[in-house]
């Protein structure tokens, strides 16, 4: 097992840099177990879990399940991280023990900079977790326990990242791809699917103008900020997916919706939707377009998807 070193040096990166950067690979994440945590109960015990997060980012943070009454829990659950920065970027553990009532007291926290991991090798770590990660911390007597962990870094495919980057043609696809299928005779296997909602024309509502766009996939759903009195909001916000195949045979569905207020009866109207065939995002790595808005006389929505393999 591979033993954290007594001194940490912590990079700081901007969540605003890293908002612009693109996707490099995945972190596959398996919280394995902890051990001798400290008792936060007064019949001495605690409910821990694990929430984890990447420095950087403002995607919300993945927890693990909460074991009940215990300071030596077992997890073995799986996670998957974005990863933008795997040079500067750094994975945080922090255990909670959970209360039903008031907030969640904190046992411990730990840090693993993505430097330490080598592509496509699964490491292991154990982790002492401190109180907090000020140099005074890692000089504290007190034990907290320790936190077992395996992480493994898969990058994307070389031939997948220059359709992040690559320009488009005339037609919103990927230049100088006639299928990226042909390279290896098959669509691949896992990957990340980036929506990119951009903006909206001419979005008018019968009620109120204050419209976002909501965004589902797979049964999930997600949506943008809500733009105040206006019929071109702008958004540029970035949502993401992490599949296991590539959605040959399936659509996205985007909504734009009108909302008034937290208080109304006319809270929510649909200014206009599009279902996105995603067959050609797969082919060509990436499109990126306008679309006329079903149920909207003249309204259009920008989006433009990428879809990137691993």
């Amino acid at each position: 097992m591979y033993l954290w070193p007594q001194i940490l040096e912590i990079p700081v990166l901007d969540a605003s840099t890293a908002a612009i950067k693109k996707p490099v690979g995945i972190l596959h994440v398996n919280v394995v177990r902890a051990h001798k945590l400290l008792k936060k109960d007064l019949l001495g015990a605690s409910d821990p879990y694990v929430k984890l997060s990447l420095t950087g980012e403002t995607l919300s943070s993945k927890k693990t399940t909460v074991k009940k009454k215990t300071l030596n829990p077992e997890w073995n659950e799986n996670f998957k991280l974005i990863v933008k920065e795997p040079e500067s970027q750094v994975l945080e553990l922090q255990v909670y023990d959970w209360d039903k009532v008031g907030g969640h007291d904190r046992l411990g926290l730990q840090l693993v900079p993505l430097k330490q991991l080598t592509a496509y090798e699964t490491k292991e770590f154990t982790l002492d977790l401190l109180k907090d990660t000020s140099i005074r911390d890692y000089q504290e007597k007190k034990k907290r326990g320790k936190l077992e962990v395996e992480m493994t870094f898969i990058p994307f495919k070389e031939n997948s990242l220059k359709y992040i980057n690559g320009p488009l043609d005339a037609y919103g696809k990927a230049e100088s791809v006639i299928d990226r299928a042909s390279d290896d005779g098959s669509h691949g296997g896992a990957g990340l699917l980036t929506v990119f909602v951009q903006s909206a024309e001419d979005v008018e509502g019968r009620n109120h103008n204050n419209p976002y766009a909501a965004v589902l996939f797979r049964g999930e759903r997600k949506k943008t900020k809500t733009m105040r009195r206006t019929r071109n909001p702008l958004w540029n916000e970035e949502f993401q997916f992490m599949l296991e195949e590539p959605p040959l045979n399936e659509k996205i569905h985007v909504e734009v919706l009108s909302k008034r207020g937290l208080i109304s009866f006319l809270s929510k109207e649909s200014l206009g939707l599009v279902e996105i065939n995603l067959r050609d995002v797969v082919d060509n790595g990436r499109i990126n377009e306008k679309y006329h808005l079903i149920n909207s006389k003249n309204g259009k929505i920008h989006v433009e998807i990428r879809w990137t393999t691993v």
